[in-house]
């Protein structure tokens, strides 16, 4: 799920000027404090609103403020273009996108405006990365706790030649790049998805939590639990829930902070609003 913003081209631009400056990582990354793994929880990438009852874990974007007294998780799409900025990447930097076989740029087929960046090469990552890594530090400017990256699962999403194919080993490197500016600012960062890539993300790239969509669903709850231990945040969906969220709840490969969510992520005052979480430990 992605929300809609506008990105400063003259600050990536600026960025690029210094690209020595915006890939330093030290040796050793700050210290960072991690998700709570009991409390209210939200995820509210639809639009940020006063949760009905109190949230001591919110995820929100990064165009949005923190709530006070949560520990806040700021939303930045890594990997791929935002909702209405397909423009912007096509003209200023259409290199940077992922394209098929016949050269025509790649689309998300589940977020039909959203294009898959290709950081395949080190010159592509070194952009990209001087592009939105900026957003990473904004989200501790405006004081978050951590990042919740999205998404991962481009690694093995758009591996055909045919619909694009992007090199798992770039998306890695780019993914520790990110990792790396995160703990440089003092926030600690989520994987996003892909949990046949968790051990990969907590033990090489160096995620130090997860955020799981639909891993009740695919049965991939474990996975994440096997790696990440407490510290995984799950959203179910209405629209993908394969048993009752009673169900779900009851299991003991859930996360502790489990919640069900409807897939637009809308705010309560807008029709089709969903929430539920768990309330026991698994």
């Amino acid at each position: 799920m992605s929300a809609s913003r506008t990105r400063s081209f003259a600050l990536a631009a600026l960025c690029l000027l210094a690209l020595t400056a915006c890939n330093t990582a030290p040796d050793a990354a700050t210290a960072v404090r991690l998700p709570p793994s009991s409390g209210g929880f939200d995820y509210q990438l639809g639009g940020a609103y006063a949760p009905s009852e109190a949230a001591a874990v919110v995820v929100r974007d990064v165009t949005a403020e923190p709530l006070p007294g949560a520990y806040n998780i700021c939303y930045v799409n890594g990997f791929q273009t935002q909702p209405g900025e397909a423009e912007l990447w096509t003209e200023q930097r259409g290199e940077l996108l992922l394209r098929d076989g016949d050269g025509a740029v790649v689309i998300d087929p589940n977020w039909p405006d959203e294009y898959i960046l290709d950081p395949s090469s080190e010159s592509s990552r070194l952009a990209i990365f001087a592009i939105l890594a900026p957003l990473i530090s904004e989200c501790a400017e405006k004081g978050f706790d951590a990042v919740d990256l999205d998404n991962l699962d481009i690694a093995s999403r758009f591996t055909d030649a045919a619909s694009g194919r992007v090199t798992q080993a770039g998306v890695f490197a780019l993914a520790g790049m990110y990792v790396r500016r995160a703990h440089e600012e003092g926030l600690a960062i989520g994987q996003k998805n892909a949990a046949e890539m968790a051990d990969v993300g907590r033990r090489e790239i160096g995620f130090d939590f997860a955020v799981a969509e639909g891993c009740a669903a695919y049965g991939e709850c474990a996975a994440y639990r096997d790696v990440y231990g407490e510290h995984v945040l799950q959203i179910e969906y209405t629209d993908n829930l394969p048993t009752g969220f009673d169900v779900v709840c009851a299991s003991a490969d859930r996360a502790p902070l489990t919640i069900l969510r409807d897939r637009p992520l809308a705010t309560p005052d807008r029709a089709g609003y969903a929430y539920g979480q768990c309330q026991d430990p698994p």
